[in-house]
């Protein structure tokens, strides 16, 4: 095939294949025009198919494991409280802006989630992402350009203000103003700085799922018909569609083409499992002060002497087992440690719900997943309910269930399968699901770049040129 001249990304997190595809499609002419000239379906995410570090896998074609960031905190040691927010520090493989700059061809990025600090800036321009605490951090490069920015879309939105605010009415409010400030920014740099790759990503999407699916989704819990946020998801769709159109108005369709993608798909939230306090009553973890009520995960009141496993919270679960010879106060021999891992998952595996049906969880041994395994990977990486439950990290909770009915819980989970779109006039057009690893790949394919050794995924357009390592 012909090989382009630029390619343009447009990412939309939390983007879902089944309300695109097969529910609002015909509301969102925009992306179904895209559909028309392109391929199209569902992008399978990474495992675990979290945000961090899900956009840093599509960027890069390379696995949580070569990556060294399991989700969105990474353990900086062996050690039981050393851990931190997973950002562009962390990142070591290079991404699509890197391979371009190498080439010396420009790129403009706009909220790629960790790009944050800016850390061996592209050729080009780069925005960061929602891990930047505020502008008064170094948010752009060159640095010039955050007063420019400014000018054309105001002080910038990274994130909205507490997505899980009960307060529904204002947050949709910022979630609108956040897309339409970066469309607006988008349009002006795609016009006015040169650039071969183009790559944004809009937030709102994730962050309107999360607090606001039990208003749409009739099988969820909290569901009442005829509330007045019923159609505030359908109508944020049909928002961005309108601001893809515009974004396709300034772009050279028959010499740039353009994807259109998600790191992850959506799904209604069940309710939360207490996995630490599941430890607790399996023996597994021992509190120096047992729990009087709800409370944080303490190490400092850890009786690591005792402790076996124990677990953080988040969308998916990952578990540690406190090994001999690696944590500092190790108890698990090595000729134990196989035999109690396999334990564990057999154990979360047949874990039932609240009800007493199977929860249905997915565990996973790194190894399974990952070829190699850099960092500090957790011993089990866990859906649980294969991701309509989250794992909750605190311990005194009264059951092994919480269901949370307070305003600004969060109602949806993370769904394995994205969506994406890739569209040109070369492109024979059709459905063929894929891999969030073949979005880099069949990048530095129709960008006439050779794709290095060692990627996962592959080219979508049969179009493949293999480059040295």
């Amino acid at each position: 095939m012909p090989v382009e001249k630029k390619v343009a990304i447009i990412g939309l997190d939390c983007g879902d294949p089944t309300l695109v595809f097969e529910r609002w499609l015909n509301d969102l002419p925009n992306l179904r025009r895209l559909c028309r000239t392109g391929r199209w379906g569902q992008l399978e995410s990474c495992i675990p198919p979290i945000t961090v570090p899900a956009w840093s896998c599509m960027a890069s074609g390379r696995d949580p494991g070569a990556l060294g960031v399991y989700g969105f905190r990474a353990r900086r040691d062996w050690s039981y409280n050393n851990s931190g927010l997973a950002t562009n520090l962390d990142i070591r493989e290079p991404r699509l802006w890197d391979y371009l700059t190498q080439a010396g061809r420009p790129s403009i990025t706009i909220g790629v989630p960790q790009t944050f600090p800016i850390h061996q800036p592209p050729l080009g321009c780069q925005i960061t992402c929602f891990l930047t605490p505020s502008t008064e951090s170094r948010y752009a490069h060159p640095p010039e350009l955050a007063e420019e920015i400014t000018r054309v879309g105001g002080p910038l939105l990274f994130d909205v203000e507490g997505f899980r605010s009960p307060d529904k009415g204002p947050l949709l409010q910022q979630v609108y103003r956040m897309a339409e400030q970066r469309f607006r920014v988008s349009r002006h740099l795609l016009t006015t700085k040169p650039w071969d790759l183009f790559w944004m990503v809009e937030l709102g999407v994730d962050r309107l799922q999360h607090g606001f699916w039990h208003f749409m989704d009739p099988q969820h819990r909290r569901y009442q018909p005829g509330n007045p946020f019923e159609h505030a998801i359908h109508d944020y769709y049909v928002a961005i569609d309108r601001h893809v159109g515009e974004l396709l108005g300034v772009l050279d369709l028959d010499r740039t083409a353009v994807w259109v993608v998600s790191d992850h798909g959506a799904q209604r939230l069940d309710g939360a499992f207490c996995v630490n306090d599941w430890l607790i009553r399996e023996r597994l973890l021992v509190m120096k002060t047992p729990p009087t009520d709800v409370q944080r995960f303490d190490p400092a009141n850890v009786d690591w002497s005792r402790t076996r496993a124990w677990s953080e919270g988040g969308y998916h679960g990952a578990l540690y087992i406190n090994r001999a010879g690696r944590e500092p106060q190790g108890l698990v021999r090595d000729d134990e440690y196989e035999g109690l891992r396999a334990e564990l998952a057999a154990k979360l595996e047949a874990l039932p719900d609240h009800r007493g049906q199977p929860l249905a969880s997915r565990v996973f041994k790194p190894e399974d997943l990952y070829p190699v395994r850099n960092g500090y990977p957790p011993d089990l990486l866990v859906l649980y309910g294969n991701l309509r439950w989250r794992s909750l990290g605190t311990i005194g909770h009264p059951s092994l269930y919480a269901f949370s009915d307070e305003p600004g819980a969060e109602e949806a989970n993370h769904a394995q399968a994205g969506m994406y779109i890739l569209s040109h006039p070369s492109i024979r057009p059709g459905r063929r699901d894929a891999t969030l690893y073949d979005v880099a790949p069949t990048t530095l394919g129709l960008l006439g770049m050779a794709v290095p050794r060692g990627l996962h995924g592959r080219t979508l357009t049969g179009f493949n040129r293999t480059g040295a390592a």
